[in-house]
């Protein structure tokens, strides 16, 4: 918890350092562009009215931030079921800063690691119900689109619907695609697209998450594709920031060109992961 508090403080000073320096590097730029049109000055004054000077300002800023950090962690800490007294955390933050704290050092370590320990655990079964909870959404979610006209499911459990099958090749692991897609959750969040971007995507097929390299297997070149990917071929049990532990996820996707990669590339793609190991033998 000591470490956790020496974070919490650097982030912050880090935080106000950042706005400091962007502050002058606007203030210099400004300064830059006005120097061929008028003579050099002083810097303006920055002290807002109600404090007597930057010392005072910056003092109230720093705690202000603090003030935002802790409250935002209790808000966060609520969603885990731990609420906190706020009256209290603020007097023991006063206390501290009187020197008349009603515990001793000891004790305050002692509370925290208490403390670290319960949001540790009540985070960990959180993320686990969140988990199940994802898994049997996704569950229902496929069995569902499972019924609708033209869907197919392969071995491995992904299931797709062509909306257009294109011309040409299918592609192949070694190929380098070009889409454009929308990803989804089941609940219809939209987590990617490249649509709004505007610019689409390009990369050798068996680079991504097994679902798309399984999947555009089933289109060719100008073809439009619907996957309903499970969790075991998309980001499983872990997730990734934006898509939840044990997601399933839909993808809408347009596979735009298809380019073959060079001879060598390809033998590489399908020689044995061992064969190298096995010649030096």
């Amino acid at each position: 918890m000591k470490s956790l508090f020496k974070v919490t403080l650097l982030a912050t000073t880090m935080a106000l350092a950042l706005g400091a320096t962007q502050a002058m590097a606007a203030d210099a730029a400004k300064a830059t562009d006005s120097t061929a049109a008028a003579p050099a000055a002083s810097a303006p004054a920055t002290t807002n009215p109600q404090f007597k000077n930057d010392d005072e300002q910056a003092a109230y800023a720093l705690g202000a931030s603090l003030g935002r950090y802790m409250d935002n962690s209790l808000k966060e800490q609520e969603k885990l079921g731990i609420k906190l007294d706020k009256d209290q955390l603020i007097a023991g933050v006063q206390d501290a800063f009187a020197n008349k704290s009603k515990l001793s050092d000891a004790d305050i370590e002692k509370t925290l690691q208490s403390f670290e320990a319960k949001v540790k655990a009540s985070a960990q079964q959180k993320m686990e119900a969140d988990a199940k909870a994802n898994e049997d959404k996704g569950d229902k979610f496929r069995a569902d689109f499972a019924k609708e006209k033209g869907v197919k499911k392969t071995e491995s459990g992904l299931l797709y619907q062509v909306e257009k099958p294109g011309t040409g090749a299918t592609p192949k692991d070694s190929d380098t695609v070009v889409v454009n897609y929308k990803g989804t959750l089941v609940d219809g969040t939209e987590f990617d697209n490249s649509y709004t971007r505007g610019e689409p995507l390009s990369f050798r097929l068996d680079g991504v998450i097994p679902g798309w390299t399984e999947g555009l297997k089933h289109v060719k070149k100008g073809g439009k594709i619907k996957l309903v990917i499970p969790p075991a071929l998309a980001y499983g049990k872990t997730g990734v920031p934006g898509i939840p532990a044990n997601s399933t996820l839909v993808f809408e996707v347009e596979l735009l060109d298809i380019k073959p990669a060079p001879k060598a590339d390809a033998k590489d793609a399908t020689k044995p992961a061992d064969a190298d190991a096995a010649k030096s033998e």
